[in-house]
């Protein structure tokens, strides 16, 4: 299994960096509970968050991130949470 922070980093330090990559993360607040921010705009990938302007979002926070049509990363439906009652769609 690939986490979202391994993910950023083989985006960053590959061709291209984080330029056309998009974040997608869990945001309380937002409408729908989810934002998103452009690779570009993350200023810092630290141990178990990434930066974004003075917003420190943690990495299990993040849903998705993409970079042009491809998924790069998607997490689980639940979250990764082992799943007990069977419907764990």
């Amino acid at each position: 299994m690939t986490f979202p922070r391994e993910a950023l980093n083989r985006l960053r330090w590959g061709a291209g960096g984080l330029d056309g990559v998009v974040v997608t993360y869990i945001h309380r607040g937002a409408p729908g509970g989810l934002a998103s921010v452009m690779g570009e705009d993350i200023t810092e990938l630290g141990r178990s968050f990434f930066v974004v302007g003075e917003a420190h979002i943690p990495y299990h926070r993040i849903v998705l991130i993409e970079r042009g049509r491809e998924i790069v990363f998607r997490a689980p439906p639940n979250g990764g949470a082992h799943c007990s009652s069977g419907n764990c769609a």
